[in-house]
Formats: structure tokens, C-alpha cells, sequence
């Protein structure tokens, strides 16, 4: 049986050892490599006298370091954390994301990019007024706006978490100290200093290398929608979240507009398949290794940890404590994860302030727009703090980006759609994804479904080092718990057992497909009748 070391508690920090001074030295080091960046294109870049040269980097960015950009900007320390324990908690299917990402790469290759790059806008939501009108452009802003916040407040809050549960860490203060050294170099050194920190950081993250273990999973190829997890919910499901991402999302599009040519920005979206094919797969070892050590003594079951985003850290800290400076390594890894995602949202959310709420309504020089671009950046972080861990940041992408997805496919594919049918679309996606998300919130599916994996305490032995004695029996209320399913005894109705207990993976399909029919209903019902025979197809 697996011995737990050190066990302490120390207040609300459960965890099984500290830090050492190299941990901290490793730590240190990655925050100030990272500043560094931005002190440096800071100086190098004092020429930059534009809001454009600051926010799009004067689109002369070549393939590799963009490429590693867009990797690093999605995989957070939630990738760290949260995928691990899903792979420990419910199998390896997880990694069937991997024909997602393949699929997505090729739709944003071949619709997306050649319609941004060619218009050189700098914010995406720009192609929405010339495409329909200026109301249509507004509300896809504000809700990319309060999409980013929300799931930034999640990526802020997990490698927060991370180092409360290893070190005991002030929760708050970690918070704000991601903060402020993503403001900081995101101010100093605009779009060129996110990318190359993003460049640092990705480095960073693959250094923490996980052994491998592999166990028996159960592949499913079942086709019921409600099923939490199979081949066909992250296939299906998976690649219409993650073109939402890569397709129209601010923060990556941003990234390869601005490459020197649309032959360096196509290169880096193939480059960056490679790294996230490599990241899935690491972090899909991490959980099967999570598995392999624990599935007799887990620690969740037992209360060791509180919840299942910590048992990373956790297994850290049991495994590693004893080698200074890996637990260290491990926490750079996951916080350079979140400081990636954290500068690109920075970057995003003030090119999106700046070109569609700002300059569209005012009258001022390059010079107070490239000030007011800094100002942003700053005020940013601020606004991140208000959101906490609220949902899923899957589901978050599902609900909002799946009716805007719908939004940008509409108008780019459809050529007789017009404003009505656009806004239309956008508006009943959304209330449609809201209904199904906020219901499958409040209605969890039953565990039948979700199909977790075996976890039991029975193999738990216990060392604590305050009294020094070792126990091979759990108190009376932990022996031989194991996570089976719990079946409530009340009667679901149909609305439950069915549409709310659907994969939230499907979240964004819903959106995406709702957003469009209504579209094109409404574009026909209110266009010119000869324009839509024009345009028998959607497809121009």
C-alpha cells in the first residue's frame, strides 16, 4: 500500500510538504525572465508610436515564435491541473482531443484566416460592421468581453490554488502577483513582449517532464449525447469549442494577423499543432500516473485534498518533496501556463476596448490611442479579479463562443445574410446555450453517465510527522469509501434526464447551430428576394 509522507494541516492548506529555498529560486527565476521580456522590448521598441505597432506587434512577426504563442495561450495552468485530474477521475478519452485539434486547424487555416488577415483588421469583431452593421459588431464585443473575464478569472484562480496547496501561499496575494507581472510586461512591451514571454513560458512548461504509466481504459465509441465523455462528444463537440478558440477569439487571432505574410501566419497555425498535440499528451500521462499511484488511496476520497484540481500538487509535493527545486519547477510550470493565458487575454480585451468602443466614438491622435492601449492593460487585471472559479471553462467557450462561432461562419459562408437574420441568430444561440448550461448547472447529469473510475481508501497508510506514528487503518467514517456512483432517490423529469443532462461538450454545437438556422430563417424572411436567389448557396 502507498504510504502518504508528511501529512500536515495548517489551517485551510492541506498538503504534503513545503517548499525548500530552490523551489523557490526556481520560481523566482521564471517571474523574472518574464519581466525581463518586457523590460527589453520595452526599450527596443520605444519606437513604437502606434496603438497598431503596440497591439499587433507592426505585423512583422515571423511563424515559430507566433506558433508557440497560440500554443501557450489556451493551455493554462488549467491544462496542468484540471486535465490530469479528469484523466484520474474518469479515464483517458481526454485524449481523443487530439482529432479536434487536427480539424480545427484546418477550418481556421483555410475560412478564417485568409478573411482577417486580408481585411488587416485589429479586432476581429471589425469584420462584423462591415459585414452586417455596428449593433451587430457592439454585442459581439461585449459578449467576447465578459467570455474573457470570466474564463480568465478561472485561469488566474488555478495556479493560485496550486501554490496555496503547496506551499501554503496567501490565496489573494498569489492572485494579485499574476497580476501584476502580466500587466507589467504586457504595459512595457505590447504584443512583441506577450509573444516572447509566451515563447519562455511554453519552454517552461514542457520542462516539467511526466513518467509514464499507462492502465486499462475503456474506449467508447457510444453515440448517446448525454455521455459526459466519448469519441464522438470530443470530436464533434470538441472541434466546434475549440475553432470558436482558434477561428474568432481576439487573443488568437491577433496572434497570426500579425505575421509578416499570410504564409507565416498559415505556417503557424500547423507549427502549433505539434505543441498541442504534445501538451494533450503529457497531460494525459500526468493523469495516468495520478491514477496509477492513488486508485488504491485517494486522496479526495480520504479528504487530503479538497478538491480534484489539487491533486496535482498534491502528488508533487508526495512524490518530489524530497528533491529540491522539482516542486518548484512543477509550480513555475502551471503559473507560466496561467501567465500566458492571462497577457493574451490582457492584450485581446484592450485591442477590443480600444478598436470597438473607443475609436469608433472618438477623435484622437495615434499617440493618445497607443497611451490609452497601455491604460487598458493596466486596467485589465483589475476587472479580471471580480470572477472566481463560477463554471467550466469549456462550458464558458460552449455557451458564449458557440452562438458567436454560429455569428462569424453566418456571415463569412452565407452571402445573402443580412443584420436582422445576424442579430437574430446571435441573440436565440445564446439564450438557447445559456438555458442549457445554467439547467446543467443546476441539474448535474446523474454519475451513471459521467462513468468515473474506481477509486477506493482501502489502500490507504497514513505517516504523520507532528506525532510520528503510522496507521494502516482510516477513521471509521473514511474505511472503504469508494466513489461509486450516489443515486438520489427523487424522481428527474424528462427536461432533466435529457436536455440538461446533455455532454457539455455540445454547449457550443447548440450555440453554433441555433445562431445560424435562426440566422438564415430570419435573412431570408426580411432580405431582397432577388438578392437571395443570387445566393441560392451559403457557400459564396
Amino acid at each position: 500500500p502507498f504510504i502518504h509522507r508528511g501529512l500536515k494541516m495548517s489551517g485551510d492548506t492541506l498538503g504534503a510538504g513545503s517548499f525548500a529555498v530552490a523551489d523557490y529560486v526556481v520560481f523566482a527565476l521564471m517571474l523574472m525572465v518574464s519581466a525581463a521580456v518586457g523590460v527589453y522590448f520595452a526599450w527596443t521598441g520605444r519606437g513604437q508610436r502606434t496603438s497598431g505597432d503596440f497591439l499587433m506587434g507592426g505585423r512583422r512577426l515571423t511563424a515559430l515564435p507566433v506558433s508557440l504563442s497560440l500554443t501557450a495561450s489556451f493551455m493554462s495552468a488549467i491544462t496542468v491541473l484540471s486535465n490530469p485530474a479528469e484523466v484520474y477521475r474518469y479515464g483517458a478519452s481526454i485524449g481523443f482531443y487530439g482529432f479536434s485539434y487536427i480539424i480545427t486547424i484546418l477550418v481556421t487555416s483555410e475560412v478564417f484566416l485568409p478573411v482577417f488577415y486580408r481585411l488587416a483588421v485589429t479586432s476581429t469583431y471589425e469584420y462584423l460592421e462591415l459585414r452586417f452593421n455596428r449593433a451587430t459588431r457592439l454585442l459581439g464585443t461585449v459578449l467576447f468581453i465578459v467570455q474573457t473575464i470570466l474564463y480568465t478569472g478561472i485561469v488566474i484562480y488555478a495556479p493560485a490554488l496550486a501554490l496555496n496547496q503547496v506551499t501554503g501561499m496567501d490565496l489573494w496575494g498569489a492572485v494579485i502577483s499574476t497580476g501584476v507581472v502580466c500587466t507589467f510586461y504586457c504595459t512595457m512591451g505590447g504584443l512583441k513582449a506577450v509573444v516572447w514571454t509566451d515563447v519562455f513560458q511554453v519552454v517552461s512548461f514542457h520542462l516539467y517532464s511526466y513518467s509514464n504509466s499507462f492502465f486499462s481504459v475503456s474506449t467508447s465509441f457510444d453515440t448517446n449525447p448525454l455521455r459526459r465523455h466519448t469519441f464522438w462528444t470530443i470530436t464533434i463537440g470538441g472541434t466546434f469549442v475549440w475553432v470558436s478558440i482558434y477561428g474568432i477569439n481576439q487573443a488568437q487571432v491577433q496572434r497570426y494577423i500579425s505575421c509578416k505574410s499570410i504564409h507565416h501566419a498559415r505556417a503557424s497555425l500547423y507549427i502549433n499543432l505539434l505543441g498541442l498535440g504534445s501538451i494533450l499528451l503529457c497531460s494525459v500521462f500526468a493523469g495516468m500516473c495520478l491514477y496509477s499511484v492513488y486508485k488504491n488511496c485517494d486522496p479526495w476520497t480520504a479528504g487530503l485534498v479538497s478538491a480534484p484540481d489539487q491533486l496535482m500538487p498534491y502528488l508533487v509535493m508526495d512524490i518530489l518533496g524530497d528533491y529540491p527545486g522539482l516542486p518548484g519547477l512543477f509550480v513555475a510550470a502551471a503559473y507560466s501556463g496561467s501567465l500566458s493565458t492571462v497577457s493574451s487575454s490582457i492584450n485581446a480585451l484592450a485591442a477590443v476596448t480600444m478598436e470597438d468602443v473607443i475609436k469608433p466614438h472618438t477623435n484622437v491622435s495615434e499617440k493618445h490611442l497607443s497611451f490609452i492601449s497601455k491604460g487598458l492593460s493596466k486596467l485589465a487585471i483589475l476587472v479580471y479579479n471580480i470572477s472566481d472559479e463560477l463554471v467550466d471553462s469549456i462550458s464558458i467557450f460552449g455557451i458564449i463562443g458557440g452562438p458567436l462561432l454560429g455569428l462569424f461562419t453566418l456571415g463569412i459562408l452565407c452571402p445573402f445574410a443580412n443584420s436582422k437574420g445576424a442579430l437574430s441568430g446571435l441573440v436565440a444561440g445564446l439564450v438557447v446555450s445559456l438555458w442549457v448550461g445554467i439547467g446543467a448547472h443546476i441539474y448535474p447529469p446523474p454519475p451513471e453517465l459521467t462513468r468515473p473510475l474506481p477509486l477506493t481508501t482501502e489502500g490507504c497508510n497514513f505517516t504523520t510527522d507532528s506525532l510520528n506514528w503510522t496507521s494502516t487503518a482510516l477513521p471509521t467514517q473514511l474505511n472503504a469509501i469508494t466513489a461509486t456512483p450516489v443515486h438520489n432517490h427523487y424522481s428527474r423529469s424528462a427536461l432533466e434526464d435529457h436536455w440538461y443532462s446533455l455532454s457539455y461538450l455540445y454547449f457550443s454545437p447548440i450555440g453554433t447551430i441555433i445562431s445560424m438556422s435562426v440566422g438564415l430563417i430570419i435573412s431570408v424572411f426580411t432580405g431582397k428576394r432577388e438578392e437571395i436567389w443570387q445566393h441560392k448557396s451559403c457557400f459564396p
